[in-house]
């Protein structure tokens, strides 16, 4: 909580493995934006059977059902969602479902691809950082492909499991974040999540962040999901921002350290919530 007057309200939304309310970026936004009189709610992620990802869908229930509780908290104030990473993909879900609730967005390292097609890009990528051929990282993607179609059908489960068990064997296998074992059908639902309607019907700002060296993920190509939700959808207000030396972390070097967080994104981060909260209706987004 802000110690004087509360000027605007985020609720805070988590990485694939950030799932803590702990999680430095999470601590490191409560002390930038309690001094703008912004508050902010964190908590910690539901837990999932099996270790496996909470549906997005979920997430995105969490998120609203967390915005209603501050706004009973800090009533009369602009409200809005930070996500990182995976939590960028539920930001604007909870956003379209919900856009009186939901004033603004902050999005950091969010992907524009499903995915699916993102694990593809970044599994690739890992094997090229650390030395790998090309016919390595085709190889890979070939047992990706496959993997996902039995995830998706449950057709060809011996072909997919002794293209893994090949796979496993391999020195790149580390780096592939697979497993050694086929999974159940279905058990990745949101793999071929589309992230593209949902920004097409976003109504309120938008500030997307993107380090220069995300090595996880197809920054060209969802920064033009975002560019084609300002074209051919409802979003009007657009901020993309570039984050030199910062891979997926907001961090210079990409390193897990509160040091290290670029300064560039703080100040940015800063003055757009303070400018946002200053400009928006009270306790409202726009009308879907």
């Amino acid at each position: 909580m802000p110690a004087g007057e509360v000027r605007g309200a985020v609720v805070v939304l988590h990485g694939a493995e950030a799932g803590q309310r702990s999680y430095f970026l999470h601590e490191h936004l409560a002390r930038l934006l309690a001094p703008e009189g912004v508050a902010g709610l964190r908590y910690d992620r539901r837990p999932s059977p099996g270790g496996d990802d909470v549906p997005l869908d979920t997430q995105a229930a969490d998120a609203l059902a967390a915005l209603a509780h501050l706004r009973g908290i800090v009533p009369g104030v602009p409200t809005g969602l930070w996500g990182f990473s995976q939590g960028a993909w539920v930001a604007p879900l909870a956003a379209v479902a919900e856009p009186a609730s939901v004033g603004f967005l902050v999005c950091v390292s969010g992907c524009g691809v499903s995915p699916a097609e993102q694990m593809r890009v970044g599994c690739a990528r890992q094997l090229r950082k650390h030395g790998y051929s090309e016919a390595d990282v085709a190889e890979l993607t070939t047992v990706r492909l496959a993997c996902e179609r039995f995830l998706r059908s449950g057709e060809d489960q011996m072909v997919a499991q002794r293209m893994l068990q090949t796979a496993a064997a391999r020195p790149w296998f580390e780096h592939a974040y697979l497993p050694r074992t086929l999974p159940q059908p279905g058990s990745w639902p949101d793999m071929d999540f589309d992230p593209g309607p949902a920004l097409a019907r976003l109504t309120c700002p938008v500030l997307a962040f993107y380090g220069e060296t995300d090595e996880w993920m197809p920054i060209e190509e969802s920064v033009a999901a975002w560019r084609a939700a300002t074209e051919q959808g409802a979003l009007i207000d657009l901020t993309v921002v570039r984050l030199p030396g910062a891979d997926h972390l907001p961090t210079l070097g990409g390193q897990p350290d509160p040091a290290a967080i670029s300064s560039r994104y703080s100040e940015t981060l800063a003055g757009w919530v303070r400018s946002v909260c200053a400009a928006s209706p009270p306790g409202l987004g726009r009308p879907g």
